[in-house]
């Protein structure tokens, strides 16, 4: 009997902690937070369970309802935790590998990021061998809506995920060219879905431009960003579009290392 094996003979069927788990999942499936209703029945369990089982979550803060709206999402512990096991994953070594190859290939910083939370999480990253550089390791948060993978991801999301986050999320003027109008990031998001790819003119770091192409899981979905990050002195938006095909060609590669 293998490990898993052993834990699902261990622990019943109606256990609270498989419930909640059965939760979790069901808020990860939905593509807006969902409301109480809307869970029970997903989760085929009665509301005033489903209710406490929330609440116990929402009191350890893995997941938070949404203000006057009654929909549950998944709060920033939950984000950090989900952020830390994609960094350990079985799989980084090949994915650090793929990006060394870009790297070499191009001659510039490159990394991989996922969305987490309002902000966008760097999974890896490799540094060009140049003496200007910008320190943002694994583990490094930038917000979505100013950078290259961060307007990849919103403009990917269904439309009205996307109005949400405009309306609730503070828009911060990092520069002076930070988009902190929700008129003209919509104008954005649509062309990053036309040309597919999206440009970070130093919208967050001042002198730092960057581009990013989506990663897809098989099922076709944008799940992760793999961009290309140099100081403008290098590389401005329009030079730095000759380094699409070989982001392209590794954002298929990491397609394979992609376990989620």
């Amino acid at each position: 009997m293998d490990m898993s094996t052993e834990l699902h003979a261990e622990v019943p069927a109606g256990s609270a902690i498989l419930r909640a788990l059965r939760i979790l999942e069901s808020l990860a499936e939905h593509e807006r937070p969902p409301q109480l209703a809307e869970i029970a029945q997903a989760v085929q369990l009665p509301k005033p369970t489903v209710l406490r089982i929330l609440g116990t979550l929402e009191h350890a803060g893995i997941v938070a309802r949404e203000p006057d709206t009654k929909r549950y999402g998944f709060a920033e512990r939950l984000n950090r935790f989900a952020g830390q096991v994609l960094l350990s994953s079985p799989t980084r070594a090949t994915r650090h590998a793929i990006l060394e190859e870009l790297v070499e290939q191009i001659g510039e910083t490159c990394n991989l990021s996922i969305p987490n939370g309002n902000a966008v999480l760097y999974l890896d990253r490799v540094e060009a061998s140049w003496p200007l550089r910008v320190q943002l390791g694994p583990g490094s948060r930038v917000p979505l809506y100013a950078s290259a993978g961060g307007k990849l991801f919103l403009a990917s999301m269904p439309k009205r995920s996307r109005d949400r986050f405009l309306s609730q999320t503070p828009l911060i003027k990092h520069t002076p060219t930070t988009l902190t109008d929700g008129k003209r990031l919509t104008n954005e998001f649509n062309a990053i879905r036309e040309r597919g790819y999206s440009i970070d003119n130093e919208e967050y770091l001042p002198g730092i431009c960057c581009l990013a192409v989506p990663v897809r899981n098989s099922d076709g979905k944008v799940v992760a960003a793999l961009a290309v990050q140099a100081p403008s002195s290098r590389m401005r938006p329009e030079q730095g579009l000759e380094f699409l095909p070989h982001l392209r060609d590794a954002a298929e590669q990491m397609t394979a290392t992609i376990d989620w």
